[in-house]
């Protein structure tokens, strides 16, 4: 990492950049933080890369773990965004998303970043399958890299979120036997999908035919789970992010007579949410090992 780390200097940028997502939204939300993360090698840090847990080529993870012995580590699963028709678990050229996998490992974690298969070839439930298949791989395989496969928390953002939350509602994608997960962690989703805005995006994943989109929505499962959650909204996100935050919140209030546990990112926008991670900014990063504390002691 280099140059000094002034939060207060990138916030102010980046709400310079307004809210509409686009690829120079996204190249300079980059640029930003990029002089403030690791470069390869990484220190002390086993990466292992592409990683199969299914056939298709898109289902591969990378997996990070902290190279001095150890075994029983909590393992952070990182599920990226992309619209349901791109992005990827490593996007060349960058500190991303090895910096999501890093921030787990210095902070005594196994970090795994994982990517999966795209819409329109793939339409729901694709994405939450695809974590389902992710975490079977890690209950059989992550005790060799030291991870503890029954403390896997899953952190999705974007469309990542949506698979992460439809992964947690719907039971058939989870181990048998087994919960979906220890923890999962949900930035900038979008849950019910009957009242989400209209795009040919969300069309190329979910289809056209409305009458199904109750059924495949994952707020009632989110409501009824007893995985521990954490949702987080970044400031500068759109209309819709912010509307589907607060049907959450509103929904889990009448269903529980309190807020889930959630956060806003004043200074982000929807990508810095998971781009500052392993930086000095460390509010988003605390929430996170606030939840794997609370959900190790339970």
């Amino acid at each position: 990492m280099t140059d000094k780390f002034d939060a207060g200097a990138i916030a102010s940028k980046l709400r310079s950049l307004g809210r509409l997502l686009s690829p120079d939204l996204i190249e300079t939300s980059q640029g930003l933080y990029a002089l403030h993360h690791e470069q390869e090698p990484y220190a002390g840090v086993a990466v292992t890369r592409d990683i199969a847990y299914g056939s298709d080529e898109r289902q591969r993870l990378d997996l990070f773990a902290p190279q001095e012995h150890g075994s029983g580590r909590a393992i952070l699963l990182f599920v990226h965004g992309g619209g349901f028709v791109g992005g990827d678990k490593k996007r060349p050229g960058t500190p991303y998303h090895d910096n999501v996998a890093l921030f787990a490992v210095r902070n005594g974690m196994v970090g795994v970043n994982m990517t999966y298969c795209l819409a329109p070839q793939n339409p729901w439930p694709a994405g939450a399958a695809d974590i389902g298949a992710a975490v079977a791989w890690l209950h059989e395989h992550a005790t060799a890299h030291g991870g503890d496969p029954e403390r896997i928390f899953i952190l999705g953002t974007s469309a990542g979120a949506v698979h992460v939350a439809s992964y947690v509602a719907h039971a058939q994608f989870h181990p048998a036997g087994k919960p979906a997960a220890a923890g999962a962690i949900m930035l900038s989703g979008i849950y019910d999908i009957e009242t989400a805005q209209r795009n040919k995006l969300l069309t190329l994943y979910y289809g056209t035919d409305e009458t199904l989109y109750g059924a495949r929505s994952s707020l009632p499962g989110l409501l009824e789970t007893t995985v521990p959650l954490l949702f987080g909204i970044a400031e500068l996100e759109p209309p819709d992010f912010e509307s589907q935050a607060l049907r959450l919140i509103g929904a889990y209030m009448e269903r529980h007579g309190h807020w889930p546990r959630f956060i806003r990112l004043t200074g982000h926008n929807h990508f810095t949410a998971t781009l500052h991670l392993n930086t000095e900014d460390d509010y988003l990063a605390n929430q996170i090992l606030d939840l794997v504390r609370a959900s190790n002691a339970s």
